[in-house]
């Protein structure tokens, strides 16, 4: 019975690899980042409207889109995930196991980590190190280190206001989360003395976020944080750069080390939370799922991820010329990835 199941397993993803017509789904399917999401949707409506069948965009973060991405070759699965971090080595390793050794990596753009807050909130400017003590679950206290006690932000740094700690942000499968905690909550640790001292224990006791209550994990879902932003004054949420651009009327940025976050402080680096954006393509489907090339055509062309593209009016930080071109080429040429190293 096992080798019946293997056997007919094996001929489904056959059928699918050179086209059989009876297996390939008529509609895209696309998974991952829910900061990738915005810009997939964006480019998924323009490809509707030019004839197109617009694809099917999940946000289910950035660790849950490469497990599924990653489960497998066939009609089941989806062709693309989006990220907000670099493909792991695990999930590569996962992907090579279920057989999906064929992917190309495509960098779209670079987006900020904000940490936003209502503008009717008062305005913050935060350095790294005092993010990590406001939302770590432990905090050095002299020699050893303690569950975190602090309740206000005022605990932390007196020049700090005198409210209590209220951080929105994303949960462990998202790519936002990751790149925060090695961006904000890493850095932030090394900069305290018993870090310096113990440099062995960063990635182990600077990782977990508290739970006690001052920082919430608030889903996959980033506009559920703008609106609980806006309810609440005092709040801070963590989520891309795009959803505080969008929001504009009703939120702004809070500044990192006396930088806030913008269109050209992330471009250049100033802006301490600046990570690279990514999509990934399941070349076995590309010519058997109808539109998918030139869904991928459209989604790294100039018009799109260009200077003057439609992303970059969704927020995008776009890349630079010479990078886009390279990108593109990627794309079109199916490029194979290289294993990751980390």
């Amino acid at each position: 019975m096992n080798r019946i199941l293997v056997a007919a397993s094996t001929l489904v993803v056959a059928a699918l690899c050179t086209g059989g017509p009876a297996l390939a789904r008529d509609q895209i399917k696309i998974v991952g980042s829910s900061t990738v999401f915005p810009y997939t949707q964006a480019v998924a409506e323009e490809f509707g409207k030019k004839g197109g069948k617009a694809p099917v965009v999940e946000s289910t973060g950035t660790g849950g889109g490469m497990k599924i991405f990653c489960q497998g070759v066939g009609e089941a699965n989806p062709d693309l995930t989006g990220a907000s971090r670099a493909m792991k080595k695990s999930e590569f390793e996962l992907c090579t196991k279920n057989g999906v050794t064929d992917v190309t990596e495509i960098q779209i753009g670079y987006d900020g980590l904000s940490i936003a807050q209502s503008k009717k909130g008062k305005p913050m400017d935060l350095t790294k190190e005092q993010i990590f003590l406001a939302l770590a679950a432990e905090v050095p206290d002299g020699d050893k280190l303690v569950p975190n006690p602090y309740k206000k932000w005022s605990d932390v740094d007196k020049s700090l206001p005198d409210i209590a700690i209220t951080a929105y942000g994303p949960p462990p499968t998202s790519g936002t989360r990751d790149a925060f905690v090695e961006l904000a909550m890493h850095e932030g640790c090394e900069e305290l003395e018993y870090f310096k001292k113990n440099k062995d224990q960063v990635k182990e006791k600077c990782t977990p976020m508290r739970q006690d209550g001052p920082f919430i994990e608030a889903g996959e879902n980033d506009n559920l944080i703008v609106q609980r932003l806006d309810a609440d004054p005092n709040a801070v949420g963590i989520f891309g750069y795009s959803f505080l651009y969008e929001n504009a009327d009703k939120l702004q940025g809070i500044k990192i080390g006396g930088i806030e976050p913008s269109f050209e402080t992330i471009a250049d680096k100033s802006y301490g939370l600046s990570r690279p954006l990514f999509f990934y393509i399941k070349n076995a489907h590309r010519n058997v799922i109808p539109g998918l090339n030139d869904f991928v055509a459209e989604y790294t062309s100039d018009e799109a991820m260009g200077e003057d593209g439609y992303l970059h009016e969704r927020g995008l930080v776009v890349l630079p010329e010479a990078e886009l071109k390279e990108m593109q080429e990627r794309a079109k040429n199916a490029e194979k990835m290289a294993p990751p190293t980390s």
